[in-house]
């Protein structure tokens, strides 16, 4: 990660989609799922673009393909490890071979 807050948490991440079919429908709404139990809001970068990670269609609207990078960030330090897993999803390829 690479942004950290005074406490020493760190809370953004750049991430590269790794899967084959980027970032689509699916995989959109495995970080949407997953975002909406954060107590804060996670947002995603891509380029000069940023869309809130609990919305599937503001994920999509990114159209990441393969390759595409991504910051990951969490605005309260309480979701660090929810993060954390957003992160592995993403590094992983959402589970797709």
């Amino acid at each position: 990660m690479t942004e950290k807050n005074p406490a020493g948490i760190e809370l953004e991440k750049e991430v590269i989609i790794v899967n084959e079919l980027g970032l689509h429908a699916r995989s959109a709404a495995q970080i949407a799922k997953m975002a909406q139990k954060a107590g804060g809001e996670i947002v995603i970068r891509m380029k000069d673009r940023q869309v809130d990670a609990k919305s599937m269609l503001d994920i999509m609207s990114l159209a990441a393909g393969k390759g595409s990078v991504l910051l990951i960030s969490a605005k309260d330090p309480c979701d660090q490890a929810l993060l954390k897993s957003i992160i592995a999803l993403v590094e992983q390829g959402f589970g797709e071979d």
